[in-house]
């Protein structure tokens, strides 16, 4: 291949230096470029980070990282805290500045304040009311005239928690005796239980180790109920108990107990003490009615001062939640029912309440 040299004048390199545009400073203007020149803070704004605003509408569930979302959600609560403590705070020393003058406290609204009224709620002072217990079952209790003796047992096979529950409810309920099932039919039982002069059987169901349910059976002539049992605990597992309960005769406690069917229930768990409280051991047997749940609690109390009093829990506890009330005696087949618990229909209204 043939290769022709091309001679290099030294005006071409001239021109070739010249095509090169110079390199323009920043903030500098040249003469003739139409560029305008840059401000000096232009870069330093690039610089500055940008702050991050959240929208209106955002919140903390929508944080993808769990530590961050956790560290949001308590930044957030803490600071509903303290907003609401200045605002107690304040609302404090404004009444303490108008004295007697201050508006009334606002009563907030709970489930229990805005219950549905009942037509069988109870007054005490009804002549239909008074005559009614001057002729039930348990009338002859409350007139001092037969003291109660309760036979408690269990379904067959108990183990566990059972055993122990029914031991502890023993020491609560005077005169109280416990004797294990060994196989034997209710209706066997409760025959046997008349002719020893029992006035209460009392059966607590089991499941998985675990009392879960309770029958309560008035003798000779009834009524019986069924009550489905939970939150049961134990002393052992009790923190700050007391010691264990003296022979006392406890004193006893309804609470809430306002329906005529209530009424009958309350009367039903009074018959389980006797009437005349030792009030020198100083315990304490509570019923308390609270949206048809009953919760039962064992305490002993001490006055520490005139005002002051000191409460000591000596268990056990549990809670109660009646499912049926039968006329007469246990009977499963044949037996007829003064109230059975439906779920669907009775507990469709929240503010609606049978007790």
């Amino acid at each position: 291949m043939d290769i022709t040299e091309v001679p290099v004048t030294p005006d071409s390199k001239a021109k070739k230096k010249k095509n090169k545009s110079p390199k323009r400073k920043k903030g500098v203007s040249q003469e003739g470029d139409g560029v305008k020149p840059e401000k000096a803070g232009d870069d330093e704004k690039k610089m500055e980070p940008a702050t991050t605003t959240f929208p209106p509408t955002f919140s903390v569930s929508e944080i993808k990282n769990k530590q961050r979302r956790h560290h949001m959600f308590m930044k957030v609560k803490q600071e509903k805290r303290k907003e609401k403590l200045q605002l107690k705070k304040k609302k404090r020393k404004e009444r303490e500045a108008l004295g007697d003058k201050a508006p009334p406290k606002e009563v907030p609204k709970t489930i229990e304040n805005q219950r549905v009224y009942d037509e069988t709620t109870v007054d005490p002072e009804d002549e239909e009311v008074a005559f009614d217990e001057g002729t039930d079952e348990f009338s002859t209790y409350f007139k001092g005239l037969t003291n109660p003796k309760v036979l408690i047992t269990t379904s067959d096979r108990p183990r566990g928690r059972t055993v122990k529950f029914c031991e502890q409810l023993a020491t609560v309920i005077p005169n109280a005796h416990v004797y294990y099932r060994r196989g034997l039919a209710l209706k066997r039982i409760i025959p046997q239980c008349i002719s020893r002069n029992f006035t209460y059987l009392m059966v607590i169901n089991q499941d998985r180790q675990v009392p879960t349910g309770l029958v309560l059976c008035h003798l000779p002539d009834g009524p019986t109920a069924h009550f489905k049992v939970s939150s049961t605990r134990l002393r052992k597992e009790m923190k700050r108990k007391g010691k264990e309960p003296t022979e006392h005769y406890p004193e006893v406690i309804l609470n809430n107990f306002t329906t005529r069917l209530g009424h009958s229930i309350g009367r039903l768990f009074a018959a389980l003490f006797p009437q005349d409280p030792q009030f020198v051991g100083r315990q304490v047997a509570t019923f308390h009615n609270q949206r048809d749940f009953i919760f039962f609690r064992f305490h002993r109390y001490i006055f520490k001062n005139e005002k002051k009093v000191g409460i000591q829990e000596l268990g056990p506890r549990f809670t109660l939640k009646l499912r049926s009330l039968q006329k007469g005696t246990f009977d499963s087949k044949f037996g007829e029912y003064e109230w059975v618990l439906k779920r669907h229909e009775m507990d469709a209204c929240r503010r609606k309440f049978q007790l």
